[in-house]
């Protein structure tokens, strides 16, 4: 019994003394709290200047349980996981100097933010209700979330559109109109508050990748990618986070790529291997994306080979001349030309797919090439940057290796963030290999 409960105890020590390396996560509780913070100022005084520079003076969310709108969802407060029954949304511009109004056509308050505006016992038509509010408003133009090129701002189904326009007086429904930009935009734009919260979200993504890209997880000759791949997934429900997507680890290595794929799934993780992941998590309702690499050492061996690093550092030069392309106003697609153009006059063969990052991972914004568009994106790749947006630096530079014979590919991905004062990393960048094993204090740097 002794012996169990020594067990049980150094587990848990050993359990708490890895969480303890990490930034502050907070509890459930605390994540609700904070949620609604942030949204209530967003909502008090972001939304403002973006629907006044969008020309809104209305914009209606409508949505239905388990069918949520994307943006809608945004908008709920921390102790809702969706949307109940039909959640309609009201949100109306007075003019300058005047209090927005935010109201829900609902049995109850939507949050801090939205009052109840409507009373089923008096008028049990929700939809009555609804024609009548913004009738009494008499708004100019109207924004709904139909959209063309954004999935995130096309959440309004066909039926609840039909049934607006039902309840609108016909010389309202021409003022019914596609919000798709002010949807962008409300998505895309950070605060000053979430951006004071975003470095800790993004470390605490590279500190876990740190942790997996390590001998505390990894035994070569032993571990197989898939250990790693569920390794990181295990650890972010311990630490009590979720994720967007699968994580994926892969390797490169000195042979050819052929007969590499021809080896027993899922690999094997052995020394001289340069290993790639792609990882990301959510909190606090805010995405990070981010593709690092290590190096598993041979025996040996105090570094990675000079020659990997020097590829290593290709990739940091693309990163390089991607970000000082940013520019207010400039759109992905000539942001994607011009990067291009420098990388391939100085010696680079890049590939640059990078995304806006935020409430999703994928989210919408300026986009700046997809990894089968290397000539521009159609429409979200025209769509023009903006000050206090965050986009994740997503690229990967082919480099030939002699020694190895054959070309490899250095994949990176970092969150950044933009605004009047340039580009930054928002918590850094991988500027060397990590090392299995070995330190890695120094693979990070602002």
């Amino acid at each position: 019994m002794l012996r169990i409960i020594s067990i049980i105890f150094f587990t848990c020590l050993s359990v708490q003394s890895i969480r303890a390396q990490y930034p502050l996560i907070l509890s459930q509780r605390d994540q609700a709290r904070v949620i609604d913070e942030l949204l209530e100022d967003r909502l008090r005084n972001l939304l403002p200047t973006l629907m006044r520079r969008e020309g809104f003076d209305m914009w209606v969310l409508i949505s239905r349980e388990n069918n949520e709108d994307p943006v809608l969802r945004t908008m709920l407060p921390g102790t809702w996981l969706a949307a109940r029954r039909t959640t309609m949304l009201v949100i109306f511009d007075k003019g300058e100097g005047q209090e927005m109004e935010y109201l829900a056509v609902a049995r109850y308050d939507v949050g801090k933010v939205f009052k109840r505006s409507w009373d089923p016992d008096s008028n049990p038509d929700q939809w009555a209700q609804l024609g009548k509010l913004i009738s009494e408003r008499n708004p100019k133009k109207i924004g709904v979330n139909k959209a063309e090129h954004y999935g995130h701002a096309d959440g309004l189904t066909a039926n609840d559109y039909e049934q607006l326009l039902k309840v609108l007086p016909k010389n309202m429904q021409p003022r019914v109109t596609s919000a798709e930009k002010l949807s962008v935009a409300w998505l895309e734009t950070r605060t000053e508050k979430e951006m004071a919260i975003y470095p800790q979200i993004c470390r605490i993504a590279h500190m876990i990748i740190a942790e997996g890209f390590s001998d505390k997880v990894i035994q070569p000759g032993v571990t197989t990618t898939d250990d790693v791949v569920w390794w990181y997934r295990e650890k972010i429900k311990e630490l009590k986070l979720d994720t967007w997507f699968q994580t994926s680890v892969s390797v490169q290595r000195n042979e050819s790529d052929a007969i590499t794929s021809k080896r027993p799934q899922p690999l094997v993780i052995l020394p001289g291997d340069l290993l790639h992941v792609d990882f990301g998590i959510t909190y606090l309702r805010f995405n990070t994306d981010t593709q690092q690499h290590a190096y598993v050492l041979k025996g040996g061996e105090t570094d990675a080979p000079e020659y990997l690093r020097n590829a290593f550092t290709r990739g940091n030069q693309l990163q390089d001349y991607l970000t000082r392309n940013f520019k207010e106003g400039r759109t992905g697609n000539d942001i994607l030309a011009a990067t291009r153009k420098q990388a391939i006059d100085n010696g680079l063969k890049p590939s640059v797919y990078t995304h806006p990052i935020g409430y999703h991972g994928h989210a919408s914004g300026t986009t700046i090439g997809m990894w089968d568009m290397q000539d521009g994106v159609p429409h979200t790749g025209d769509y023009p940057m903006h000050l206090k947006t965050a986009y994740s630096i997503e690229l990967n530079c082919a480099v030939n290796i002699p020694e190895w014979k054959k070309e490899i590919r250095i994949q990176l991905e970092e969150d950044g963030y933009f605004d009047e004062n340039g580009f930054r990393y928002i918590d850094g960048r991988q500027r060397n290999l990590i090392l299995i094993p070995g330190p890695q204090s120094n693979a990070m740097q602002k």
